[in-house]
């Protein structure tokens, strides 16, 4: 296994080369690491996995009932919810199905319900039902006055991001696939029918050729000659808050949708924070993830409407992500027939539910388009670190500790990681190149003080201990 972050790339030829490390990119290496004999390359620009929007999310495992009846981001979302709990169960990603709340605030949105409902139906998701006032309120107490019905949406759940796509780039690189990253793409070209990758460490070459880029998406396929859509950066502003606001809300609590998404929602976290956000505002700029004055006043203000109590609470962090949105309704993926190149762009916010499904169809792709993978194997499973509160931590497991008292050692107390923890992180298959990519694995430094008591003790740690 092969993971390299810096220096040249190998002078080898492989059969598929997905470019883009985020949750999506990271699903489609992990499929093809199912099947034996092919050499596969994961090539990302940043210096970690899931560097880009797959960091920055909503962290909301949907179920796809609002989705466009009959497209295939409709389909891939409820075929990849299934197999994203199925694997999260075996991974150790934490999940809580808290269900959903689509709150209707005035007469036009009460309206709306009955559709969703009904759309909901079309997308084979039967569960959902409408709610009348009194029902909502005794489901959410907090909730803010006015509140006319809301749609309830039992199947909706809150998942670790980070860890879904750490753990789909683990599997990968342990089952063979060479993970490169720091290697932005700058040009891509043909010489023999192999594509030709020159990134900033050099050159890949690959038979056939992935493109997962996401923001970028669009430009890579420009360089193989194609002006399918553009990705227009839609930048989301989120607040985080403290712990102590957790009982305020029960579930994920969603406003009734519009043409620019889903909108501002409240949800708690698997953290035991409470989420604010996001914004929708669509830049020109696929760099501009920094948070505004403006951006986080409206948040704010929609939260105040919303659960009045929660602007009240602390806030321990704010972070800003973007999503490739498009001028489509739905996920553009298909395959150029004579230039042995798939195109994976347009996935927004669903993606991380969607990315195994995704990855199943991407190779489906491939092979329809004359890949001849061997058949396909199980890979051994990875155990990922728990990030949830809703489930044991291992300074609360006896056993663990009695087995290696370093779990029993808190550094961050305001998140509880112990050295064992941290220990692991640096040590893993994939390790953080930054005390930013560290946090991601284990939550240290993400608390309340951000760092401010624990800062130092952690940073020794990262740099003693790492590679």
């Amino acid at each position: 296994m092969t993971v390299t972050v810096r220096g040249a790339l190998p002078a080898t030829t492989y059969d598929v080369v997905v470019v883009g490390a985020g949750v999506v990119g990271c699903a489609i290496a992990r499929e093809l690491a199912r099947h034996p004999g092919l050499r596969v390359a994961l090539v990302e620009a940043q210096d970690d996995v899931g560097q880009g929007t797959s960091k920055a999310n909503t962290a909301i495992l949907h179920t796809g009932f609002d989705a466009v009846p009959g497209s295939l981001e409709g389909r891939l979302v409820r075929e990849g919810a299934r197999l994203l709990a199925a694997y999260a169960a075996e991974s150790g990603i934490p999940v809580e199905p808290v269900g959903a709340l689509l709150v209707a605030w005035d007469e036009e949105q009460l309206a709306a319900l009955p559709r969703l409902a009904h759309k909901a139906e079309r997308n084979d998701y039967h569960a959902a039902r409408l709610l009348d006032p009194a029902e909502l309120y005794d489901r959410e107490p907090h909730l803010g006055p006015g509140a006319l019905g809301a749609l309830h949406v039992p199947g909706e759940s809150i998942i670790c991001p980070w860890t879904t796509t750490l753990a789909y780039a683990t599997q990968a690189v342990r089952h063979g696939v060479d993970l490169h990253l720091d290697s932005r793409v700058e040009q891509v070209g043909r010489s023999n029918g192999t594509h030709v990758l020159t990134t900033t460490r050099g050159e890949v070459r690959a038979r056939r050729l992935v493109n997962a880029a996401g923001l970028h998406s669009d430009t890579l396929d420009r360089h193989l000659g194609h002006h399918d859509f553009t990705v227009t950066p839609r930048r989301g502003q989120l607040v985080v808050f403290d712990k102590a606001a957790r009982d305020l809300v029960r579930h994920i609590l969603l406003p009734v949708p519009t043409a620019l998404g889903k909108g501002v929602l409240v949800a708690p976290t698997v953290y035991g924070n409470v989420l604010l956000g996001p914004t929708a505002e669509d830049l020109d700029d696929k760099r501009a993830t920094g948070s505004t004055s403006e951006g986080l006043a409206r948040l704010l203000e929609k939260g105040r409407r919303i659960l009045p109590e929660l602007p009240e609470e602390e806030v321990t962090a704010v972070y800003a992500g973007l999503r490739a949105a498009t001028e489509h309704e739905d996920y553009r993926i298909w395959v150029h027939p004579g230039q042995a190149y798939v195109t994976v762009g347009g996935i927004r916010s669903t993606g991380l539910t969607a990315s195994l499904a995704i990855a199943a169809h991407v190779v489906e792709l491939l092979t329809a388009d004359g890949l001849d993978p061997a058949p396909a194997r199980d890979l051994e499973p990875v155990r990922m670190p728990n990030l949830g509160e809703a489930f044991p931590r291992p300074y609360q497991r006896p056993e663990l500790i009695a087995a290696d008292p370093e779990y029993g050692t808190l550094v961050c107390h305001c998140e509880r990681v112990s050295r064992g923890e941290i220990r692991d992180a640096l040590t893993a298959t994939i390790p953080p190149h930054t005390l930013d990519g560290l946090r991601r694995r284990t939550r240290a430094r993400a608390g309340r003080c951000q760092g401010f008591y624990c800062g130092a003790a952690v940073r020794a740690l990262f740099e003693e201990v790492r590679p």
